[in-house]
Protein backbone atom coordinates (compact mmCIF):
# COMPACT_ATOMS: atom_id res chain seq x y z
CA UNK A 1 0.00 0.00 0.00
CA UNK A 2 1.32 3.43 -0.98
CA UNK A 3 1.22 5.75 2.03
CA UNK A 4 -0.34 9.18 1.46
CA UNK A 5 1.76 12.31 1.93
CA UNK A 6 0.74 14.55 4.83
CA UNK A 7 1.23 18.31 5.09
CA UNK A 8 0.53 21.12 7.56
CA UNK A 9 -1.91 23.67 6.15
CA UNK A 10 -2.91 25.66 9.23
CA UNK A 11 -1.61 26.53 12.68
CA UNK A 12 -2.84 28.30 15.79
CA UNK A 13 -1.08 29.21 19.03
CA UNK A 14 -2.09 30.52 22.44
CA UNK A 15 1.10 30.75 24.50
CA UNK A 16 2.76 32.60 27.38
CA UNK A 17 4.74 34.67 24.87
CA UNK A 18 2.00 35.39 22.34
CA UNK A 19 -1.75 34.83 22.07
CA UNK A 20 -1.85 34.01 18.36
CA UNK A 21 0.47 32.58 15.73
CA UNK A 22 1.99 35.90 14.69
CA UNK A 23 2.58 37.07 18.27
CA UNK A 24 4.02 33.68 19.21
CA UNK A 25 6.58 33.89 16.41
CA UNK A 26 7.50 37.43 17.44
CA UNK A 27 8.10 36.21 21.00
CA UNK A 28 10.22 33.31 19.75
CA UNK A 29 12.20 35.45 17.33
CA UNK A 30 13.07 38.07 19.93
CA UNK A 31 13.83 35.69 22.79
CA UNK A 32 10.96 36.78 25.02
CA UNK A 33 10.52 35.20 28.45
CA UNK A 34 6.97 34.27 29.44
CA UNK A 35 7.80 33.62 33.09
CA UNK A 36 6.48 36.00 35.76
CA UNK A 37 4.93 35.94 39.26
CA UNK A 38 1.70 33.93 39.41
CA UNK A 39 -1.50 36.01 39.37
CA UNK A 40 -4.10 33.23 39.59
CA UNK A 41 -3.82 32.53 43.33
CA UNK A 42 -1.90 33.53 46.46
CA UNK A 43 1.55 31.90 46.34
CA UNK A 44 2.82 33.15 49.71
CA UNK A 45 3.30 29.64 51.11
CA UNK A 46 4.44 28.01 47.84
CA UNK A 47 8.06 27.10 47.12
CA UNK A 48 7.66 28.37 43.55
CA UNK A 49 5.80 31.63 43.10
CA UNK A 50 6.04 32.06 39.33
CA UNK A 51 4.98 30.37 36.11
CA UNK A 52 4.44 31.05 32.41
CA UNK A 53 0.80 32.17 32.49
CA UNK A 54 -1.04 33.53 29.48
CA UNK A 55 -0.89 37.33 29.32
CA UNK A 56 -3.98 39.35 28.49
CA UNK A 57 -6.15 36.31 27.86
CA UNK A 58 -9.84 36.97 28.57
CA UNK A 59 -12.31 34.12 27.89
CA UNK A 60 -15.02 36.72 27.26
CA UNK A 61 -13.17 37.69 24.08
CA UNK A 62 -13.93 34.23 22.69
CA UNK A 63 -16.94 32.81 24.55
CA UNK A 64 -20.14 34.16 26.04
CA UNK A 65 -20.26 33.97 29.84
CA UNK A 66 -22.57 30.96 29.94
CA UNK A 67 -20.38 28.99 27.54
CA UNK A 68 -17.16 29.93 29.35
CA UNK A 69 -18.55 28.59 32.65
CA UNK A 70 -18.98 25.17 31.01
CA UNK A 71 -15.35 25.00 29.86
CA UNK A 72 -12.23 24.40 31.90
CA UNK A 73 -9.38 26.65 30.82
CA UNK A 74 -7.60 23.77 29.05
CA UNK A 75 -10.68 23.24 26.85
CA UNK A 76 -10.97 26.97 26.19
CA UNK A 77 -7.35 27.00 25.03
CA UNK A 78 -8.07 24.06 22.74
CA UNK A 79 -11.00 25.82 21.09
CA UNK A 80 -9.19 29.15 20.70
CA UNK A 81 -6.03 27.69 19.16
CA UNK A 82 -7.90 25.24 16.91
CA UNK A 83 -10.22 27.99 15.65
CA UNK A 84 -7.16 30.01 14.63
CA UNK A 85 -5.64 26.99 12.88
CA UNK A 86 -8.86 26.15 11.02
CA UNK A 87 -9.20 29.77 9.86
CA UNK A 88 -5.50 29.84 8.90
CA UNK A 89 -5.94 26.70 6.77
CA UNK A 90 -8.63 28.31 4.63
CA UNK A 91 -10.71 25.12 4.66
CA UNK A 92 -14.27 25.73 3.45
CA UNK A 93 -16.35 24.09 6.16
CA UNK A 94 -19.37 24.12 3.87
CA UNK A 95 -17.61 21.99 1.26
CA UNK A 96 -15.24 19.63 3.10
CA UNK A 97 -16.45 16.08 3.79
CA UNK A 98 -16.82 16.27 7.57
CA UNK A 99 -16.93 12.49 7.91
CA UNK A 100 -13.29 12.57 6.77
CA UNK A 101 -12.19 15.31 9.17
CA UNK A 102 -11.02 14.15 12.59
CA UNK A 103 -9.78 15.72 15.82
CA UNK A 104 -6.91 14.04 17.68
CA UNK A 105 -5.86 16.14 20.66
CA UNK A 106 -3.29 15.84 23.43
CA UNK A 107 -3.61 16.72 27.11
CA UNK A 108 -1.45 15.35 29.88
CA UNK A 109 -3.78 16.32 32.74
CA UNK A 110 -6.96 17.94 31.43
CA UNK A 111 -9.33 19.87 33.69
CA UNK A 112 -7.18 20.06 36.80
CA UNK A 113 -8.56 23.40 37.99
CA UNK A 114 -12.12 22.14 37.72
CA UNK A 115 -11.30 19.00 39.70
CA UNK A 116 -9.40 20.99 42.30
CA UNK A 117 -12.17 23.56 42.84
CA UNK A 118 -14.96 20.99 43.06
CA UNK A 119 -13.09 18.89 45.62
CA UNK A 120 -12.18 21.97 47.68
CA UNK A 121 -15.83 23.03 47.58
CA UNK A 122 -16.95 19.63 48.85
CA UNK A 123 -14.29 19.54 51.59
CA UNK A 124 -15.34 22.96 52.84
CA UNK A 125 -19.03 21.99 52.95
CA UNK A 126 -21.09 19.98 55.40
CA UNK A 127 -20.55 16.64 53.65
CA UNK A 128 -23.49 16.98 51.29
CA UNK A 129 -22.27 16.09 47.78
CA UNK A 130 -23.13 19.33 46.02
CA UNK A 131 -21.20 19.20 42.75
CA UNK A 132 -21.58 21.29 39.62
CA UNK A 133 -23.46 19.30 36.94
CA UNK A 134 -20.67 20.26 34.52
CA UNK A 135 -17.95 18.94 36.86
CA UNK A 136 -17.25 15.73 34.95
CA UNK A 137 -17.66 17.01 31.36
CA UNK A 138 -15.46 20.03 32.21
CA UNK A 139 -12.74 17.88 33.74
CA UNK A 140 -12.27 14.89 31.43
CA UNK A 141 -9.31 15.20 29.07
CA UNK A 142 -11.24 14.04 25.99
CA UNK A 143 -13.70 16.94 26.20
CA UNK A 144 -11.31 19.22 24.30
CA UNK A 145 -11.50 17.38 20.95
CA UNK A 146 -15.14 16.64 21.68
CA UNK A 147 -15.91 20.36 21.85
CA UNK A 148 -13.88 21.10 18.72
CA UNK A 149 -15.79 18.49 16.73
CA UNK A 150 -19.17 19.59 18.10
CA UNK A 151 -18.49 23.23 17.19
CA UNK A 152 -17.49 22.45 13.59
CA UNK A 153 -19.37 19.23 12.90
CA UNK A 154 -16.25 17.10 12.32
CA UNK A 155 -17.32 13.45 12.38
CA UNK A 156 -14.06 11.58 11.78
CA UNK A 157 -11.89 10.01 14.53
CA UNK A 158 -12.15 11.99 17.75
CA UNK A 159 -10.17 11.35 20.94
CA UNK A 160 -7.42 12.52 23.29
CA UNK A 161 -3.96 11.04 23.65
CA UNK A 162 -2.54 11.07 27.19
CA UNK A 163 1.19 10.45 27.60
CA UNK A 164 2.12 13.21 30.04
CA UNK A 165 4.36 15.79 28.35
CA UNK A 166 4.47 13.75 25.12
CA UNK A 167 0.68 13.87 24.70
CA UNK A 168 0.35 16.31 21.80
CA UNK A 169 3.32 14.80 19.96
CA UNK A 170 1.56 11.44 20.23
CA UNK A 171 -1.59 13.13 18.93
CA UNK A 172 0.27 14.46 15.88
CA UNK A 173 1.76 11.05 15.12
CA UNK A 174 -1.66 9.39 15.35
CA UNK A 175 -3.11 12.06 13.08
CA UNK A 176 -0.25 11.56 10.61
CA UNK A 177 -0.91 7.84 10.45
CA UNK A 178 -4.69 8.13 10.01
CA UNK A 179 -4.15 10.36 6.99
CA UNK A 180 -1.25 8.31 5.63
CA UNK A 181 -3.43 5.20 5.64
CA UNK A 182 -6.27 6.96 3.83
CA UNK A 183 -8.78 7.04 6.70
CA UNK A 184 -9.04 10.84 6.78
CA UNK A 185 -8.39 13.84 4.56
CA UNK A 186 -7.91 16.36 7.37
CA UNK A 187 -7.21 16.14 11.09
CA UNK A 188 -7.16 18.95 13.63
CA UNK A 189 -4.42 18.02 16.06
CA UNK A 190 -2.36 19.60 18.82
CA UNK A 191 -2.73 19.96 22.56
CA UNK A 192 -3.68 22.20 25.45
CA UNK A 193 -3.00 22.39 29.16
CA UNK A 194 -3.96 24.61 32.11
CA UNK A 195 -2.11 23.27 35.14
CA UNK A 196 -1.01 26.59 36.67
CA UNK A 197 -3.25 25.94 39.64
CA UNK A 198 -2.91 25.36 43.38
CA UNK A 199 -2.85 21.61 42.82
CA UNK A 200 -0.52 21.78 39.82
CA UNK A 201 2.07 24.02 41.41
CA UNK A 202 1.84 22.24 44.75
CA UNK A 203 2.16 18.80 43.19
CA UNK A 204 5.15 19.60 41.00
CA UNK A 205 6.82 21.40 43.90
CA UNK A 206 6.35 18.33 46.09
CA UNK A 207 8.35 16.24 43.63
CA UNK A 208 11.07 18.92 43.35
CA UNK A 209 10.49 19.29 39.60
CA UNK A 210 10.07 23.07 39.42
CA UNK A 211 12.62 25.85 39.52
CA UNK A 212 12.47 27.88 42.74
CA UNK A 213 14.33 30.91 41.36
CA UNK A 214 11.73 33.32 42.79
CA UNK A 215 14.13 36.28 42.79
CA UNK A 216 14.43 36.14 39.00
CA UNK A 217 11.48 34.31 37.42
CA UNK A 218 12.14 35.67 33.92
CA UNK A 219 15.48 33.83 33.82
CA UNK A 220 14.40 30.69 35.71
CA UNK A 221 13.94 28.50 32.63
CA UNK A 222 17.56 28.01 31.56
CA UNK A 223 18.03 24.81 29.57
CA UNK A 224 21.62 23.53 29.30
CA UNK A 225 22.90 26.11 31.80
CA UNK A 226 24.99 24.71 34.66
CA UNK A 227 22.77 26.52 37.21
CA UNK A 228 19.43 25.15 35.98
CA UNK A 229 17.27 23.93 38.86
CA UNK A 230 14.02 22.64 37.33
CA UNK A 231 11.37 23.53 34.80
CA UNK A 232 8.95 26.45 34.75
CA UNK A 233 5.30 25.46 34.41
CA UNK A 234 3.48 26.94 31.41
CA UNK A 235 -0.03 26.90 29.98
CA UNK A 236 -1.79 27.37 26.68
CA UNK A 237 -2.56 25.51 23.48
CA UNK A 238 -1.27 24.82 20.00
CA UNK A 239 -3.13 23.44 16.98
CA UNK A 240 -2.05 22.16 13.58
CA UNK A 241 -4.16 21.20 10.60
CA UNK A 242 -2.73 18.04 9.05
CA UNK A 243 -4.01 17.34 5.56
CA UNK A 244 -3.48 14.80 2.80
CA UNK A 245 -1.18 16.41 0.24
CA UNK A 246 -3.35 15.92 -2.87
CA UNK A 247 -6.43 17.11 -0.95
CA UNK A 248 -4.55 20.27 0.05
CA UNK A 249 -3.23 20.84 -3.50
CA UNK A 250 -6.68 20.40 -5.02
CA UNK A 251 -8.10 23.25 -2.97
CA UNK A 252 -5.06 25.47 -3.46
CA UNK A 253 -4.08 25.43 0.20
CA UNK A 254 -1.07 27.18 1.63
CA UNK A 255 1.38 24.47 2.76
CA UNK A 256 3.71 25.18 5.68
CA UNK A 257 5.59 21.89 5.72
CA UNK A 258 5.39 18.17 5.09
CA UNK A 259 5.15 15.82 8.07
CA UNK A 260 7.70 13.19 7.13
CA UNK A 261 7.45 10.83 10.07
CA UNK A 262 7.11 10.16 13.75
CA UNK A 263 8.89 7.93 16.22
CA UNK A 264 7.94 6.48 19.60
CA UNK A 265 9.80 4.68 22.35
CA UNK A 266 9.81 4.08 26.10
CA UNK A 267 12.61 4.55 28.60
CA UNK A 268 11.32 1.64 30.74
CA UNK A 269 13.47 3.10 33.49
CA UNK A 270 11.81 5.38 36.09
CA UNK A 271 8.51 7.15 36.76
CA UNK A 272 9.98 10.64 36.34
CA UNK A 273 13.74 10.51 35.69
CA UNK A 274 15.22 9.91 32.23
CA UNK A 275 17.72 7.16 31.63
CA UNK A 276 21.09 8.87 32.33
CA UNK A 277 22.52 7.72 28.99
CA UNK A 278 19.36 8.68 27.09
CA UNK A 279 18.79 5.12 25.85
CA UNK A 280 15.09 5.59 25.06
CA UNK A 281 15.77 8.99 23.53
CA UNK A 282 18.35 7.50 21.18
CA UNK A 283 15.81 4.93 20.06
CA UNK A 284 12.96 7.42 19.53
CA UNK A 285 15.08 9.60 17.25
CA UNK A 286 16.35 6.56 15.34
CA UNK A 287 12.77 5.31 14.97
CA UNK A 288 11.65 8.72 13.70
CA UNK A 289 14.43 8.94 11.13
CA UNK A 290 13.64 5.43 9.90
CA UNK A 291 9.92 6.18 9.71
CA UNK A 292 10.64 9.32 7.69
CA UNK A 293 13.16 7.60 5.42
CA UNK A 294 15.89 10.07 6.35
CA UNK A 295 19.53 9.87 7.33
CA UNK A 296 20.93 11.69 10.39
CA UNK A 297 22.81 14.14 8.16
CA UNK A 298 19.52 15.31 6.61
CA UNK A 299 18.45 17.08 9.83
CA UNK A 300 19.20 20.81 10.14
CA UNK A 301 17.54 21.73 13.44
CA UNK A 302 16.29 20.02 16.60
CA UNK A 303 13.85 21.62 19.02
CA UNK A 304 14.77 19.59 22.09
CA UNK A 305 12.57 18.56 24.98
CA UNK A 306 15.05 20.70 26.95
CA UNK A 307 13.08 21.32 30.13
CA UNK A 308 15.88 22.92 32.19
CA UNK A 309 16.20 19.98 34.59
CA UNK A 310 19.65 18.84 35.73
CA UNK A 311 19.29 15.24 34.50
CA UNK A 312 17.06 15.58 31.46
CA UNK A 313 19.05 18.15 29.50
CA UNK A 314 22.32 16.19 29.72
CA UNK A 315 20.70 12.87 28.82
CA UNK A 316 19.01 14.33 25.73
CA UNK A 317 22.17 15.95 24.41
CA UNK A 318 24.13 12.72 24.95
CA UNK A 319 21.47 10.94 22.90
CA UNK A 320 21.68 13.53 20.11
CA UNK A 321 25.45 13.12 19.92
CA UNK A 322 25.06 9.35 19.73
CA UNK A 323 22.41 9.40 16.99
CA UNK A 324 23.90 12.16 14.83
CA UNK A 325 27.63 11.63 15.43
CA UNK A 326 29.83 14.33 13.91
CA UNK A 327 26.79 15.86 12.17
CA UNK A 328 25.42 16.85 15.60
CA UNK A 329 27.89 19.77 15.52
CA UNK A 330 26.23 21.06 12.33
CA UNK A 331 22.70 21.04 13.75
CA UNK A 332 21.04 24.07 15.34
CA UNK A 333 19.84 22.68 18.67
CA UNK A 334 17.52 24.79 20.81
CA UNK A 335 14.93 24.71 23.58
CA UNK A 336 11.98 27.06 23.20
CA UNK A 337 10.91 26.07 26.73
CA UNK A 338 13.45 28.65 27.84
CA UNK A 339 10.82 31.18 26.69
CA UNK A 340 7.44 29.46 27.00
CA UNK A 341 8.09 27.29 30.02
CA UNK A 342 6.85 23.72 29.94
CA UNK A 343 3.29 23.38 28.65
CA UNK A 344 3.11 19.68 29.62
CA UNK A 345 0.63 18.00 27.26
CA UNK A 346 0.65 21.02 24.91
CA UNK A 347 4.45 21.19 24.66
CA UNK A 348 4.75 18.95 21.60
CA UNK A 349 2.26 21.05 19.65
CA UNK A 350 3.67 24.50 20.33
CA UNK A 351 7.22 23.24 19.78
CA UNK A 352 6.28 21.60 16.48
CA UNK A 353 4.82 24.95 15.46
CA UNK A 354 8.09 26.66 16.48
CA UNK A 355 10.03 24.19 14.32
CA UNK A 356 7.80 24.83 11.32
CA UNK A 357 8.04 28.61 11.75
CA UNK A 358 11.84 28.30 11.94
CA UNK A 359 11.73 26.62 8.51
CA UNK A 360 9.38 29.24 7.10
CA UNK A 361 11.48 32.21 8.31
CA UNK A 362 14.97 30.60 8.00
CA UNK A 363 15.59 31.61 11.61
CA UNK A 364 16.14 29.29 14.57
CA UNK A 365 14.74 30.74 17.83
CA UNK A 366 17.21 30.99 20.71
CA UNK A 367 17.72 29.09 23.92
CA UNK A 368 17.61 32.08 26.27
CA UNK A 369 18.92 32.57 29.83
CA UNK A 370 22.20 30.74 29.30
CA UNK A 371 25.17 32.17 31.19
CA UNK A 372 27.14 29.34 32.85
CA UNK A 373 28.68 26.53 30.81
CA UNK A 374 27.87 23.00 31.99
CA UNK A 375 31.00 20.87 31.78
CA UNK A 376 28.83 17.76 31.27
CA UNK A 377 27.66 19.14 27.90
CA UNK A 378 29.71 18.82 24.72
CA UNK A 379 30.93 22.38 23.94
CA UNK A 380 30.99 21.65 20.19
CA UNK A 381 27.18 21.47 20.05
CA UNK A 382 25.43 24.59 18.75
CA UNK A 383 22.72 25.19 21.34
CA UNK A 384 21.58 28.48 19.70
CA UNK A 385 22.33 30.33 22.90
CA UNK A 386 20.68 33.65 23.78
CA UNK A 387 20.11 34.88 20.23
CA UNK A 388 18.21 33.60 17.20
CA UNK A 389 20.40 32.34 14.36
CA UNK A 390 19.73 32.69 10.65
CA UNK A 391 20.00 29.50 8.62
CA UNK A 392 18.05 27.62 6.01
CA UNK A 393 16.17 24.82 7.73
CA UNK A 394 15.01 22.15 5.30
CA UNK A 395 14.35 19.42 7.88
CA UNK A 396 13.43 20.03 11.52
CA UNK A 397 13.00 17.55 14.36
CA UNK A 398 10.93 18.11 17.49
CA UNK A 399 11.48 15.99 20.62
CA UNK A 400 8.96 15.55 23.43
CA UNK A 401 9.26 13.24 26.45
CA UNK A 402 6.86 12.52 29.31
CA UNK A 403 6.81 11.21 32.86
CA UNK A 404 6.49 7.45 32.70
CA UNK A 405 9.25 7.26 30.09
CA UNK A 406 7.08 8.18 27.08
CA UNK A 407 9.18 9.46 24.17
CA UNK A 408 7.85 10.97 20.93
CA UNK A 409 9.67 12.57 18.02
CA UNK A 410 8.31 14.24 14.87
CA UNK A 411 10.10 15.29 11.66
CA UNK A 412 9.03 18.10 9.33
CA UNK A 413 10.34 19.01 5.88
CA UNK A 414 10.17 22.28 4.01
CA UNK A 415 8.32 22.03 0.70
CA UNK A 416 9.62 23.97 -2.28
Amino acid sequence: MQLKRVVVTGMGALTPIGNNLEAYWEGLRTGKSGSAPITYFDTEKFKTKFACELKGYDPNDFFDRKEARKLDRFAQYALVSSDEAIADSGIDLNVVDKFRVGVVWGAGIGGLETFQNEVIGYAEGDGTPRFNPFFIPKMIADIAPGNISIKHGFMGPNYTTVSACASSANAMIDALNYIRLGHCDVIVTGGSEAAVTIAGMGGFNAMHALSTRNESPETASRPFDATRDGFVLGEGGGALILEEYEHAKARGAKIYAEVLGGGLSSDAYHMTAPHPEGTGVVKVMENCLMNAGLKPEDVDAINTHGTSTPLGDVAELKAISKVFGDHAKEININSTKSMTGHLLGAAGAIEAIASILAMEHSLVPPTINHSVVDEQIDPSLNLTLNQAQEREVKVAMSNTFGFGGHNACVLFKKIG
